[in-house]
């Protein structure tokens, strides 16, 4: 199964190509250029440098959220916008936080995945790793930096850190005196290579979705939009 997998829910923007869990090629630019700008280069440039065409892509993915509103909505729209072009049916919305776990799926322990959520929050989910198998333990959700750090305290696996609010989540937990450490330099960003393995791993479930269906799913409503419904939460 071929994926070509988008991630736009923060600073930095990458698209990949996977097969059958292994990447192909893949791009990523932190420039403090926007999104708008700089997403379909890089996916035009990692196409055209596999000798592929979209139309050989079986489902376009995409990290839905939570993260930046305009970067998620940049991130969804394109994705609809390239299924439509070739008219594929299948898409997978993936969350951003399950995506970044499985930078560091092969650290054994509790992982805590943390976007800034600003206001004294994060956006933040936790899984255990064993043997590079990850196991969610929370649904996506926004939370303080001090429910977090009561909420594990006193867990006895090793902690390992990932996401834009690592930083955050670090400087708290020391703080308080909670064991912990970062993700490697390399790791620690949301980065399209893991979205592209998590969308394989929920196509297997059969969690395709069609193009149509594909939703943002912000965890707080965009300031723009504040009546706006919000969609189910990822479990």
């Amino acid at each position: 199964m071929k994926i070509l997998a988008l991630e736009t829910s923060a600073k930095a923007v990458s698209a990949a190509v996977s097969e059958n869990g292994r990447i192909l090629a893949s791009g990523y630019q932190d420039t403090g250029l926007t999104h708008s700008r700089t997403l379909m280069p890089i996916v035009e440039h990692i196409l055209k440098n596999t000798d592929l065409k979209l139309s050989d892509m079986d489902a376009i993915a995409v990290a839905v959220g939570p993260g930046s509103f305009t970067g998620i909505r940049i991130g969804v729209s394109a994705a609809k916008g390239l299924a439509f072009s070739v008219d594929k049916p299948a898409a997978v919305g993936v969350s951003t936080l399950a995506a970044m776990a499985r930078n560091v799926a092969f650290s054994d322990g509790l992982i805590v995945c943390a976007m800034d959520a600003r206001r004294s929050q994060v956006y933040n989910a936790n899984f255990s790793a064993e043997n590079g198998v990850l196991t969610r333990l929370t649904p996506d959700r926004a939370v303080s930096l001090d429910e977090l750090a009561e909420e594990i305290r006193n867990d006895p696996r090793p902690i390992t850190l990932v996401g834009d609010g690592a930083h955050l989540v670090y400087a708290r937990f020391t703080e308080q005196g909670i064991p912990c450490r970062m993700a490697p330099p390399h790791l620690i960003m949301q980065n399209a290579t893991s979205v592209a393995l998590e969308a394989e791993a929920l196509a297997t479930q059969g969690k395709l979705v069609s193009a149509q269906e594909l939703e943002a799913f912000y965890l707080r409503p965009p300031q723009a939009d504040p009546l706006k419904k919000k969609p189910a939460p990822i479990q």
